[in-house]
């Protein structure tokens, strides 16, 4: 073997492995990042947010994960954000702050939430959750299952507050409409189906309930009974024991490996070409 094959090779092993031990953040449906829109403003601090949103999202992409019992509506499409996996001692603070944001109403409850969730045969932790509701609470979700021990809400409880839009699809809107303003609910934004649609503002979650493991965070929304009417949660400061746990730019599953096999061919081929030359 050259010893150019020998370079080649060796460098398609190293970034395979690379690729295997890489830590990225991961997205089904439609996720990404973003910063002050319409009447989503960056939370204090901060520069940007994560999100994720229904709009174009798959088939169950955001849904509920069935270890934490039924949401207790019929969920259709959405989308999904998963952190790489971090440790965490007994009791380590997890935070973030979120919006949730919607654009249905009564009759359509969708509904967005966080989970712990365990790497390795641990328990897994539901520590958020929200749901459309024409009065009333939108935090914690109505009919989702209930938060687990050790999960607390900054402010405990909080009611959709009108967005700045206008157009009210049933004539049975809030006083004004109060479809939110936000360009990741695409076509929907400004637009209200009923009373309910609107945005929380930004609550602080913490979580202090885990057994020590490794463990990821899942952060969903999904559309309920239809995929119209869009809805999305906006994220930002996602801590562990005080450590950043959150990517810039969530990559799709598989894409780690899609690139290393990309990596690797092209430099097979760089290797061909130079036996031949």
């Amino acid at each position: 073997m050259n010893i150019h094959r020998k370079i080649a090779y060796g460098l398609v092993f190293f970034v395979a492995m690379a690729a295997v031990t890489a830590r990225a953040d991961t997205c089904t449906g439609n996720c990404g990042t973003d910063t002050a829109n319409g009447d989503v403003p960056n939370p204090a601090g901060f520069s940007s947010y994560f999100y994720v949103s229904t709009t174009n999202g798959p088939t169950g992409g955001g849904t509920l994960p069935s270890v934490f019992g039924s949401p207790g509506v019929y969920s259709t499409n959405g989308s999904t954000y998963t952190t790489s996996a971090f440790t965490a001692s007994l009791g380590e603070l997890i935070k973030f702050d979120f919006n949730y944001i919607t654009s249905d109403g009564s009759g359509y409850p969708d509904y967005s939430w966080a989970a712990l969730m365990s790497t390795d045969g641990g328990a897994d932790y539901l520590i958020f959750s929200a749901q459309t509701q024409p009065t009333g609470n939108t935090v914690p979700g109505l009919t989702m299952p209930p938060l687990a021990s050790g999960a607390s809400l900054t402010p405990p409880t909080s009611p959709i507050e009108p967005g700045s839009g206008t157009e009210c699809s049933t004539g049975d809107c809030n006083t004004p409409a109060g479809g939110p303003v936000w360009n990741e609910i695409g076509s929907y934004s400004g637009e209200c189906w009923a009373a309910g649609c609107g945005l929380t503002g930004w609550i602080e979650s913490e979580f202090t309930g885990e057994a020590a493991g490794t463990y990821v965070l899942e952060f969903g929304v999904s559309n309920s009974n239809d995929e119209y009417y869009d809805s999305g949660l906006a994220f930002a400061g996602v801590e562990a024991g005080g450590v950043t746990v959150t990517s810039t730019v969530p990559e799709p599953p598989g894409f780690v490996l899609i690139c290393t096999a990309m990596v690797a061919l092209g430099l097979m081929l760089y290797s061909r070409r130079r036996k031949i030359a």
